[in-house]
């Protein structure tokens, strides 16, 4: 009975760590120029593909060729929180939030050019550029020298 139990929890487990490790992560879609996509969808923008970069959501998917990449671009946005320090503690002022933004910019397939604004998570976004720059062979442009110490380590 043991290992028929055994062989049920390593069937159940095959897919989760099947994904574990695979370039990508969480991420929401901030804005751009495609109409299919509702701003501020979450989701999982996935690099794992071969030819595609996939942004997989509640309601849809969209697949971007990596050969259509002309541009990516990594930066940061910094909040300072004095919401919090007025109301709770001087502490907080010197507390920053800092938030992952990754610009596709893209060639569709009539030849336009389109733009996608991710917000990416914190943790995924180092694998993820450097994917992104072995997929595509175009080098990361970084907005300023804060962005390029948080996306190169």
């Amino acid at each position: 009975m043991s290992r028929g139990l055994m062989f049920l929890l390593a069937v159940l487990a095959t897919p989760l760590t099947s994904f574990a490790g695979e370039p990508g992560g969480r991420a929401a879609y901030i804005g751009g120029t495609l109409g299919t996509l509702a701003t501020n969808s979450s989701g999982s923008l996935q690099v794992v593909d071969e030819q595609y970069l996939v942004f997989y959501c509640k309601d849809t998917s969209i697949r971007v060729p990596y050969d259509k990449i002309a541009t990516i671009e990594y930066g940061q946005k910094v909040d300072r929180r004095y919401a919090m320090a007025v109301l709770i503690s001087p502490v907080f002022v010197l507390s920053k939030k800092r938030e992952h933004f990754l610009t596709i910019m893209f060639a569709d397939e009539a030849g336009r050019e389109q733009a996608l604004i991710f917000k990416v998570d914190k943790s995924d976004i180092r694998a993820m550029l450097v994917s992104l720059e072995a997929r595509t062979g175009r080098k990361v442009q970084f907005q300023d020298e804060e962005a390029r110490k948080a996306g190169k380590g």
